[in-house]
């Protein structure tokens, strides 16, 4: 009897090895898509020119003329490029260095004075300093930037020779920054204060002095926690802090912008923990996943939660950054994992099937595809790369595993006498299976099989388990393959 194995897509690693029965349980460098299961695209280098320190910031937009630029941001440093890969420094003058890591204030000489005993080492206090990642926005042609360690708000206009340089007038201790699709330039957490959105008169930089005859004004928050960023939502702009979300909806003068909070117990995890689609924002918090699609934030269900939040390391949280793949409808989240102190994983939401997959890769920021032809990404020593480019994978392997999948009628013992893959290209995926009698009996080991049609098997027992992974740089496809079973007697 031929038995298809048609596993919903994506995986399940919640709960107990077998209440993913049925589910694809473990994955690397795969996504779903087309009713298919691939590797993700290859990568190639952009530039070969290094940035100095951890890139945690990326965007890209064009000049007036169409040409596409490239900024990226360091703690120390502020770099464009153009299309072909030239690096310029634009590093403003004077700018405060930030932190390529989250430091945690702990040991000798932190905490209050006169508290605890001579040579004991103090407790950690509740807010780690958080590692740097810029906000960088563009004014039509004009580059925007700011780190929350500076403080400040910088411009550069397309002069490879000029570095960038504080707008004139702008606030200062600032946290964040958003150019809004009404063209105000949005500082938030501006003056010092947590939660404060000041913004300039529109269409204008340097113009932020409220008066009867402009636009410009600011707005405390009703909030508890720190404005971290903003988002460009379906013509609202989202602003994210650590603690709730609130919108800002254009309403013209006297008020200009009016605030509404959408969403309680939701704050994010980073600055760069959320993204837009056309559909809303998504944004990863502390142990959970969010959205916005208008009216309200929704905390959003997660197959894959308990692994996550159990596998990131939560001191260096900070660093999380999302990157939106629009050519799969994916949101990936890189976190550092595995005790890691820097990001060396992702989580994936697919938000066409609703699915979410895992996996180890070191990207450090991203921006997508759009002004530049590919998804732009970033590792943890300064390169960029364009992703989606070709197949090369620098030699990592890609594969997907299952849960126990059960084989057996009622008590009985089935015996797995073949497989037919369906593949494009036979041969591209071997196959790896295990199996079992019971759920906690021994487990038998069977290949792996170069996938032929149909594959020969000799395999016995009640559930099993399916490995298909590749080490090539081919761009396979795997479907619906089909077991060839017989049912046999009780053992």
């Amino acid at each position: 009897m031929l038995v298809p194995l048609q596993l919903p897509p994506g995986l399940y690693k919640n709960g107990t090895d077998y209440q993913s029965k049925g589910r694809w349980i473990d994955s690397n460098l795969v996504r779903w898509t087309d009713g298919t299961i691939q590797p993700i695209g290859g990568w190639t280098v952009l530039s070969n020119e290094v940035a100095q320190g951890k890139i945690r910031a990326i965007h890209a937009w064009n000049d007036n003329d169409g040409n596409p630029w490239l900024a990226a941001s360091t703690p120390e440093k502020l770099y464009v490029y153009n299309i072909v890969g030239d690096q310029f420094d634009i590093t403003p003058a004077g700018l405060t260095v930030g932190l390529d890591d989250s430091t945690i204030q702990t040991g000798f000489g932190n905490w209050l004075y006169g508290y605890g005993f001579y040579g004991t080492a103090r407790p950690e206090l509740a807010t780690p300093t958080p590692a740097t990642q810029w906000d960088i926005d563009n004014f039509g042609r004009i580059l925007i930037a700011m780190s929350p360690t500076d403080g400040k708000v910088y411009s550069w206009d397309i002069d490879t020779n000029t570095p960038a340089a504080q707008i004139a007038n702008s606030p200062v201790e600032s946290k964040g920054m958003i150019v809004t699709s009404e063209r105000f330039l949005f500082c938030l957490g501006a003056d010092g204060i947590r939660n404060r959105v000041k913004w300039a008169d529109r269409e204008t930089l340097t113009d932020w002095t409220p008066l009867a005859t402009n636009e410009a004004g600011d707005y405390d928050l009703q909030t508890n926690g720190q404005l971290l960023s903003g988002l460009k939502v379906q013509g609202q702009t989202l602003l994210l802090t650590s603690t709730d979300a609130h919108v800002a909806n254009y309403i013209g003068p006297p008020y200009v912008y009016g605030f509404q909070q959408v969403g309680n117990a939701c704050g994010a995890i980073s600055k760069k923990s959320g993204c837009s689609t056309d559909s809303g924002a998504y944004w990863m918090g502390d142990g959970n996943f969010y959205m916005y699609t208008g009216g309200k934030v929704a905390e959003m269900p997660c197959d894959v939660s308990d692994y996550v939040f159990n596998d990131i390391n939560i001191s260096q949280a900070s660093k999380v950054a999302a990157v939106h793949v629009s050519k799969f409808n994916e949101i990936f989240w890189f976190y550092p994992g595995n005790d890691s102190i820097e990001n060396n994983s992702y989580v994936v939401y697919n938000y066409e099937n609703q699915s979410w997959y895992t996996g180890r890769l070191d990207r450090t920021a991203g921006f997508e595809s759009g002004v530049f032809r590919h998804t732009i990404m970033s590792d943890d020593n300064g390169v960029i790369y364009k992703h989606e480019d070709g197949s090369n994978r620098d030699g990592l392997n890609a594969y997907v595993e299952s849960g126990p999948i059960e084989i057996g009628t009622g008590d009985s013992v089935a015996y797995i006498n073949s497989m037919i893959p369906d593949e494009i290209t036979q041969g591209d995926v071997s196959g790896v299976f295990t199996s079992k009698f019971y759920p906690n009996s021994d487990e038998y080991t069977f290949g792996p099989y170069n996938m032929s049609n149909p594959t020969d098997l000799r395999i016995s027992g009640r559930q099993i388990k399916i490995k298909l992974q590749s080490s090539d740089s081919n761009d396979w496809r795997i479907g619906v393959n089909r077991l060839n079973i017989t049912q046999g007697g009780k053992r």
